[in-house]
């Protein structure tokens, strides 16, 4: 911890912190967190993530000495994330469970001594996303009654609501409260639109934006009349823009250097039937002039879980691919949250093989199309997006080429037992319940590998300090899959040391984990490199 003005770094240290952030009170003297209790050798297997608790934490002080503000001990699945309000008097409590999207929501008025914790929200019905509050009055962001999202108010008082901003046919992505006004984010078709409303839900503007692309930023307090945004696309790198809110103008800010044109790349995003009829949306990313002969190695990536929309970003690692002459196409898969909680829900628990059927879908419209063929392509994904890829290299090895799936779910039938995996049931389902069982083994990558198979060359990666998804998930689908594969295609498993899931993985790994990707499909699906002469 370091004090910013002065550059003092602070002796204070906390510890089991796990999915928490930190609220700081107005007076900037502590802040709120969340926390585990320190395991011991009877709980440190069975409770290590189980029954947080939050923490009031004053600066300067032992952790020993923190208040404990809210916990429940009849409640071992439930976290806290808490938020203090801008005008500083209300602590803001959203319970969460696991993966679950629904949420309740507490509430504590800071001006009052030891003032009760209110149960405003108290019944996992929905998700409530908490932007800000006029004295008593909260505003929510909520897919209550409307799975694409609106806005609504609640008096806290007289525990009225209020519609502010119904739902649209475009999906609420995230609301921020600005200039008096609320900054509306939305995802049309994956990629976002911005408009501008007053307190009372009347559109001011639609903000334009440089393209087709994703939209991080729109952050600030309530009355600030500027503000900063980034902007990125599969072929633009982040561009920050600020933002006058009351001329509602755009100006560049910064902009990175990257060594390569824009113009020589094009997007464009296809529409395909998945297996049932459902309408699915890819974009496809390559170099202009690339002939579609069928011929071109092509990366896939997906993800298609936990209610997580894939939007256009720029990567310098898949800008490289590209050079190499090769195509990069990501399809828009159910779970995800690209098109509301209803999109989510179609490609979860008994439903998850709908994102399998997306993906394979996804693979034979490139092949029917000319983009690529089975001997060029490759398919990726990590997290929930290796198990997407474990699943369908077992379902359709004969359409791929090579398969890299990272940090991968691969047994999906014992992921709950470890570290964090229970919080993905909400997600994935159960083995303890017999239908959620026969949903889970029917796709269980480790499960539904069948000996004697030719399986797309495979490159696993997984990292040795891995809390997310245990590293052991790779390493027994990578023993099953070396034990039951028939053909001469390789089959790799890279295990990073000192690494986790990916968060905060140093830029040296990074380089050395992508030049080994794309070595390995080099390599597997023939790619002949040009060498620049001397």
């Amino acid at each position: 911890m370091r004090q910013v003005e002065t550059r003092e770094d602070l002796t204070d240290q906390l510890q089991w912190v796990k999915f928490s952030g930190a609220a700081w009170t107005h007076d900037n003297q502590g802040f709120f967190y969340s926390r585990y209790d320190e395991p011991n050798e009877a709980t440190k297997l069975e409770d290590t993530n189980y029954f947080q608790k939050l923490f009031y934490h004053r600066i300067g002080t032992p952790q020993s000495e923190d208040v404990l503000i809210y916990h429940r001990p009849d409640e071992k699945d439930w976290g806290f994330d808490s938020h203090v309000t801008e005008d500083g008097q209300y602590l803001i409590l959203s319970v969460w469970r696991g993966s679950d999207r629904q949420n309740l929501v507490f509430y504590q008025d800071l001006t009052i001594e030891k003032a009760p914790v209110v149960e405003l929200i108290d019944q996992f019905a929905a998700n409530y996303s908490f932007i800000g509050n006029e004295g008593p009055i909260f505003w929510f962001r909520t897919d209550l009654e409307a799975l694409r999202g609106r806005v609504i108010s609640i008096d806290t008082e007289s525990l009225t609501m209020r519609e502010i901003i119904p739902q649209t046919a475009e999906t609420l992505d995230d609301v921020s409260l600005l200039n008096n006004q609320f900054v509306v984010a939305y995802l049309k078709d994956a990629y976002t639109q911005i408009q501008i409303f007053d307190l009372n839900g009347d559109l001011i503007r639609a903000v334009p934006l440089p393209g087709i692309g994703s939209i991080s930023g729109f952050n600030g307090k309530r009355y600030d009349t500027e503000t900063f945004y980034g902007f990125t696309s599969f072929t633009t790198p982040t561009t920050i823009y600020r933002y006058d809110l009351v001329k509602g103008e755009s100006t560049v800010f910064r902009q990175p250097q990257v060594d390569f044109d824009p113009q020589d790349y094009q997007t464009e995003q296809v529409f395909y039937s998945s297996k049932d009829g459902t309408q699915v949306p890819m974009f496809i990313t390559y170099k202009k002039g690339v002939e579609l002969n069928g011929q071109n190695p092509t990366y896939l990536y997906g993800y298609g879980g936990f209610n997580i929309p894939l939007t256009p970003t720029f990567s310098v690692s898949n800008l490289v691919w590209m050079e190499l002459g090769g195509i990069y196409a990501v399809p828009s898969l159910r779970g995800g949250g690209e098109y509301g909680e209803a999109w989510h829900q179609a490609g979860t628990k008994l439903n998850k093989q709908n994102v399998f059927d997306d993906f394979i879908a996804a693979a034979e419209w490139l092949v029917d199309h000319q983009y690529t063929s089975p001997a060029k392509l490759a398919i990726g994904g990590g997290s929930n997006g290796g198990l997407l890829v474990g699943a369908c290299m077992t379902q359709r090895p004969d359409l791929f080429a090579a398969a890299l799936p990272a940090v991968g779910v691969m047994d999906m039938l014992r992921f709950q037992k470890f570290t964090i995996g229970w919080a993905w049931v909400p997600d994935y389902g159960s083995a303890d319940d017999p239908e959620e069982f026969k949903a889970l083994y029917a796709y269980s990558p480790l499960h539904n590998l069948k000996p004697g198979t030719t399986y797309p060359a495979t490159l696993i990666t997984t990292a040795e300090h891995d809390d997310r998804v245990v590293p052991a998930h790779s390493f027994k689908f990578a023993a099953a899959l070396q034990a039951a594969h028939s053909g001469p295609a390789p089959v790799l498993i890279r295990i990073e040391t000192k690494a986790g899931h990916g968060a905060g993985k140093p830029t040296a790994k990074i380089i050395e984990e992508v030049g080994d990707r794309w070595a390995f499909l080099s390599r597997v699906l023939d790619i002949q490199v040009a060498t620049a002469k001397s």
